[in-house]
């Protein structure tokens, strides 16, 4: 990395933390994630460096997203080789909880620490990784240029780049390109990520078509229904149809609630992409003159027809997908980039999402012109919508054949960057 745009970065960054610091605190405990482990961000961690894996790969992984890419990666590693050692770093309290919650027996799970020089060189000599893979576009160039001073190569998988992301890229290409020349394998998720990825500094013969991780199916089981969950739709009436709302943004509960109100029978179910959010989204739809059930707090609704089911939890979504009849997808009305299609696609579930799904293309242009979603367009209407989906069955079926077919191209994907990451630290075991 440049010396002085390292300097730069390294003067900034403190100021950076300082500012932003009372606002991550908030965030944390309205999650529920305020807990002892948050220490090892600053370098303290609850067990002796003797006593932790040495020698193995170290994944880093942001929220909850990337934290599932990084279990499915581990997985199909550990199905040829069951001894690797994994360290997996999470940064939000959300990322933490599902890791700990779902990684398998002996993976370490941390919160990624703050990326300070000093701290990187912590982190390096209590796990002295051989490998470090960094899920889904997330860079930190003093890990990078540390990584690249000991020899440790460094792996972006499952790697995006939107065009807005690309032209940022470009525009500063003097002080980004020698930072991505560090990177040692991109898994990109397409043709044209790879082309981007290469025209913003990234080595020609380091970039390589994978696939998605996330969009790959092979050896990922259909979610399955629950009864506890079923038992909670019941109460508002057995057989309606059920309209999930998945990952929604602030304001768009209300939006997909009032849709849903005007299709007789239907049932509006509202997952929000942050479960703390759960407040603030009642009062929303009290406003709106909906009584609300939160499922957090579940008891049979006195009026089934007004009433909508909020899931205030995490780490549900593919369960609750399983019980919907058709699924809204969050962020892509009222906010921009969308939320992931392909867990309803996957469970053979009808797809409804606004405009706004730039985050996963070219996945979304795929599905659109393959007719495997139904895009709501400005201005339109979402009832509509959601009405053509459930009461045309023929359409329906049709639909969710030819989403399937589009997730088909990404089947293999983990397997393929698994061979290549193993390939990659293969030379420097220790």
């Amino acid at each position: 990395m440049i010396l002085a745009v390292r300097v730069l970065y390294n003067l900034l960054l403190p100021v950076f933390c300082v500012v932003a610091a009372p606002a991550w605190i908030l965030r944390m405990a309205r999650r529920g994630g305020l807990s002892r482990h948050l220490w090892e961000r600053l370098g303290f961690y609850d067990r002796p460096a003797e006593f932790e894996p040495g020698g193995g790969v170290y994944l880093h992984a942001v929220s909850v997203g990337e934290v599932m890419i990084a279990l499915k990666l581990i997985a199909q590693w550990r199905q040829d080789d069951a001894e690797e050692q994994f360290v997996l770093a999470a940064t939000t309290s959300t990322g933490f909880q599902v890791a700990t919650e779902k990684a398998p027996e002996g993976v370490r799970v941390i919160y990624s620490p703050v990326d300070f020089p000093f701290l990187i060189r912590g982190l390096f000599r209590r796990f002295k990784p051989r490998l470090i893979v960094l899920v889904d576009s997330e860079l930190w160039p003093n890990m990078l240029d540390l990584a690249h001073r000991r020899e440790i190569p460094v792996a972006l998988v499952n790697a995006r780049l939107s065009p807005r992301s690309a032209r940022r890229y470009a525009r500063f290409k003097a002080v980004t390109a020698p930072l991505l020349q560090l990177l040692k394998l991109v898994c990109a998720q397409a043709e044209e990520h790879r082309v981007m990825w290469q025209e913003v500094g990234v080595p020609e013969n380091s970039v390589v078509v994978t696939g998605s991780v996330k969009f790959d199916l092979e050896h990922v089981a259909a979610p399955k229904v629950r009864a506890d969950f079923q038992h909670m739709l019941d109460a508002f009436g057995a057989g309606r149809p059920v309209v999930l709302a998945a990952s929604t943004h602030a304001g768009e509960e209300v939006i997909v609630a009032e849709a849903v109100k005007t299709l007789p029978g239907a049932l509006a179910v509202l997952l929000p992409r942050h479960a703390e959010r759960r407040r603030e989204v009642q009062a929303d739809l009290e406003r709106a003159g909906f009584a609300v059930v939160l499922r957090s707090d579940f008891s049979p609704p006195r009026d089934p027809v007004g009433t909508v089911l909020v899931v205030d939890s995490t780490g549900e979504l593919g369960e609750w997908t399983a019980h919907a009849d058709v699924v809204v997808i969050g962020k892509s009305f009222l906010a921009r980039g969308g939320q992931n299609p392909t867990e309803a696609i996957a469970a053979r579930i009808p797809v409804v999402c606004g405009p706004n799904m730039e985050n996963f293309e070219p996945l979304i242009s795929e599905l659109r012109a393959a007719s495997g979603v139904r895009t709501v367009k400005e201005g339109a209407s979402l009832a509509e919508a959601i009405a053509s989906v459930l009461n045309r069955a023929r359409d329906r079926k049709e639909m969710v054949q030819q989403g399937s077919a589009v997730l088909e191209r990404h089947r293999g994907a983990t397997a393929r960057t698994v061979a290549l990451l193993k390939e990659l630290g293969s030379g420097i075991r220790l």
